[in-house]
């Protein structure tokens, strides 16, 4: 291997040690330790607080908080305390925490200090020339030579900064990024460069983490602007080499030492197998709420007769899996003679979405499946429709511009002004006081104003002529294949005469974070472009034919419909307009039911966000067009669980909103392929969102982003802590705690439970290395719910071994409804 080759491949080696960062307007909520998952979990903390800085478990007042709240079962404590060598006494064991607790550097604090370090120095003029190379639009004055790639411009830009103390050096810098990074390194030994590398792009992680994901997504932005890692090292290595700064990480962590377990895991280490104190406590709390969340789903599989009475139900609902869809799940449920199901938000359908008036396509997919079709918004033909529509958002646009052209022109600024000051303090008091007023006010004009998918629909069918990066449309097969898959992976052998996809949304004002109350499996993106294509697709007579072919019989009165589910508002808008007469009574009365379940979800939301619950859909409503609002709903706080398995189990279970909800029925996946596809799918996204819940609760500073209060935004791509320094990397306080002191987010790992039969989930975990792999590792948990052996529980011990973790009593003609949700 080349030197070359040596040097490119221990930068993607170092550049592991770094979880991808997302733009903001595509929010993808991932886990920040991703290139720590092949250790166990209590190692990878330790590491990753050698490199990034974070902890990696919650601090002792929140066990405290847990335990004295009932959330830790104190026997289970006890029992694992004693199990690992400690001392069993939970006040005693909270004293040598809380001894053993430091408290670490805050890399959220904003700017640099006057006497700021070299390696300082370093920082703040990187994220200077990074947050204008990587602008999406948010500058009016662009960066120079941008389309010459990052390193390209600052060699040619960078003379001109005087705050380079040698900007001669950057100029003579060879044309080639790897051989400046040679040529500064060539006094270290080779072997030591990936440990250098590996300190220097973990020194700002929010940038290196989005320079990291851009240049793996090829996309618009990287192409017309490229940046490379190389490209950041060598600059970041001159730049040290200039003001004196480190080129190479302190002695002990060059030579890869081994670090002290004691100090690098948050507590004491037990005498046994070093598990820290800290994990001891988490799998505790982590076992009281999984038991709770097993015994209510055993209960129900064994109280449950499996029996089809042949009725059908008045409609059948798909909803993503989402924590949030749980709540409105239950609340439609109760509302009339429905069924609900859970299925991954972007309907299985891999694709970029390129929206009626959009400037960009966007990738409505998980980040781990790469987008396979372009679908269009193609017009049907309503001018009437189009032309209104087109002539408001026109209108709106030509005023957005008109306004950023005086508002930027320094000639028209302060007349702008004087003229305009008048109507936008008018509209900034609407807004800040009578944001309910605000809502409805827009509400009726949305009414009045056709939306997109009144006339136009979606570019499903194959375009052998359509020439783009991806081919638009699918063919035939491609839609069998989608459609069949998403039927098999829920186990339906019926349908009902009207099926309705549910994507979802969310409706937010004046918030930065707003993609990520949008559907994480469409990539940050709303989820009801996905439910219309599946809904064109399984009403397509020639798919349905071919899906008779392979067994799925779709009645010829079934109707296929889509709609999206706000999760800020809990209304949900049923895309209907091509609805054949027959069903329109059917449509309205599912219409009329959701609105009923609307009220309902609403009121348990604002009792969840600790406003008056009778208040209801108005206050959610308010909140929503709040700009003030920093925190319009929970998003995806509290999730702790994902259920694997048919609706029964979990039916008339409250939740409590912490689940994931995934439909499956293991009698008819008797190979197990559908419970494969939902374990590498679903299973790996949904422990990317718990983790990032997690560690942004348990080290805010280093793996979420603050306060919004503090926050700005800086170039369209993310936000600064204050004025400057590292873009940061997750979630804000305001979606994890209520208050300053009181946390509403539980930093639990994810418990898995499938309801399948120990040895069909034994074989899918042996051609599924990657989730095995977690499981092994302690990233998350997994219990089965064996029905082929009295719904008795086995637990995951790793290695394919199952320990079993509970007895069926006898059965009890009329079992109480089961309850796992908090206190």
């Amino acid at each position: 291997m080349s030197t070359d080759a040596a040097i490119q491949e221990s930068i993607d080696a170092a550049a592991d040690a770094v979880g991808s960062v997302w733009p903001l307007h595509s929010f993808v909520t991932a886990n920040p330790l991703s290139g720590f998952e092949d250790r166990p979990f209590h190692e990878a903390v330790a590491d990753a607080e050698r490199v990034l800085g974070g902890d990696g478990y919650p601090s002792t007042d929140a066990f405290r908080r847990a335990w004295e709240a009932g959330r830790i079962d104190t026997d289970e404590l006890r029992r694992r305390l004693a199990a690992h060598g400690y001392d069993s006494d939970p006040e005693a064991s909270l004293e040598a925490l809380a001894a053993d607790e430091t408290v670490g550097d805050d890399p959220a604090a904003d700017g640099f200090a006057a006497d700021a370090t070299p390696t300082d120095r370093v920082d703040a003029v990187l994220t200077k020339w990074l947050s204008a190379f990587l602008d999406q639009g948010q500058a009016k004055w662009p960066l120079p030579n941008r389309e010459a790639g990052f390193y390209e411009a600052f060699r040619t830009v960078a003379r001109h900064d005087d705050e380079i103390p040698d900007p001669d050096a950057v100029a003579d810098l060879p044309d080639d990024p790897v051989e400046a990074i040679r040529d500064r390194l060539a006094d270290h030994p080779i072997g030591r460069w990936r440990d250098v590398f590996e300190h220097h792009l973990g020194a700002l992680p929010g940038w290196t983490g989005l320079i990291k994901q851009r240049a793996a997504d090829g996309g618009a932005w990287q192409s017309a602007h490229p940046i490379t890692l190389s490209g950041y090292l060598a600059a970041r290595l001159t730049l040290a080499e200039g003001f004196g700064a480190p080129l190479v990480p302190p002695e002990a962590a060059a030579d890869g030492d081994a670090v002290d377990e004691d100090s690098a895991g948050d507590g004491d280490v037990a005498t046994d197998d070093a598990v820290p104190l800290p994990e001891v406590w988490l799998s505790a709390w982590e076992a009281t709420y999984r038991g709770d969340l097993v015994d209510a789903v055993a209960d129900a599989g064994a109280s449950d007769a499996r029996t089809d009475d042949g009725d059908r139900p008045d409609a059948q609902l798909v909803f993503c899996i989402d924590t949030r869809s749980e709540i409105i799940r239950r609340h439609v449920e109760a509302a009339g003679d429905y069924e609900t199901h859970g299925y991954a938000g972007f309907f299985g359908v891999p694709m970029r979405h390129d929206g009626h008036d959009t400037d960009v396509a966007v990738d409505a997919c998980p980040p781990i499946v790469d987008p396979q079709h372009r679908i269009a918004d193609r017009p049907t033909g309503d001018d009437d429709a189009e032309e209104a529509y087109d002539r408001w958002t026109g209108a709106l646009g030509a005023g957005k511009r008109a306004i950023q052209r005086l508002r930027a022109n320094a000639a028209t600024a302060f007349s702008f002004v004087e003229s305009a000051g008048a109507g936008y303090g008018a509209a900034l008091a609407a807004r800040t006081l009578l944001p309910g007023r605000v809502h409805d006010l827009l509400d009726a004009t949305s009414e009045r104003i056709p939306e997109p998918h009144e006339f136009c629909e979606p570019s499903v069918d194959y375009n052998p002529d359509s020439v783009h990066e991806l081919r638009e449309g699918l063919t035939v097969e491609e839609k069998v294949d989608y459609a069949a898959a998403a039927f098999d992976l829920m186990g339906w052998e019926r349908f009902a005469r009207v099926v309705a996809f549910v994507g979802h949304a969310s409706s937010t004002a004046n918030n930065p974070f707003d993609a990520s109350l949008d559907c994480g499996a469409c990539a940050g993106n709303p989820g009801g472009p996905n439910a219309r294509v599946l809904a064109a697709i399984c009403n397509d007579d020639e798919v349905r034919e071919k899906l008779r072919e392979r067994g799925i019989d779709v009645p010829e009165d079934t109707v296929f419909v889509a709609g999206e589910h706000d999760t800020t508002t809990d209304e949900v808008a049923l895309y209907d307009g091509d609805v054949p007469e027959s069903h329109r009574d059917d449509v309205e009365q599912l219409r009329s039911d959701l609105d009923v379940a609307r009220a309902g979800a609403a009121a348990e939301r604002a009792g969840d966000l600790g406003v008056d619950g009778d208040a209801g859909v108005r206050e959610i409503e308010r909140r929503a067009a709040d700009w003030a609002e920093t925190r319009p709903e929970w998003g995806l706080a509290g999730n702790a669980g994902f259920v694997i398995g048919p609706r029964s189990l979990t039916e008339g279970i409250d939740l409590d909103g912490r689940s994931f909800l995934h439909s499956y029925d293991w009698t008819t996946d008797p190979d197990g392929e559908a419970l494969e596809a939902i374990f590498t799918g679903p299973l790996v996204v949904t422990q990317w969102i718990n983790a990032q819940y997690y560690f942004a609760t348990v080290d805010n500073a280093a793996y979420g982003s603050g306060s919004k209060v503090t926050q700005n935004p800086v170039g369209n791509v993310g936000v600064y802590q204050g004025n400057g320094g590292d873009l940061m990397t997750g979630l804000p306080l305001q979606s994890l705690l209520a208050a300053d002191d009181d946390p509403y987010h539980q930093p639990l790992r994810l418990s898995t439970v499938v309801h399948a039969p120990v040895e069909v989930v034994t074989d899918v975990l042996a051609d599924c290395e990657d989730v095995t792999g977690l499981l092994d590792n302690g990233w998350l948990s997994l219990t089965v719910v064996d029905p082929e052996q009295d719904h008795r529980a086995f637990r995951y011990e790793g290695d394919f071994e199952w320990a079993q973790i509970s007895e069926r009593p006898d059965p009890s003609p009329e079992p109480p409804a089961p309850t796992v949700a908090d206190d």
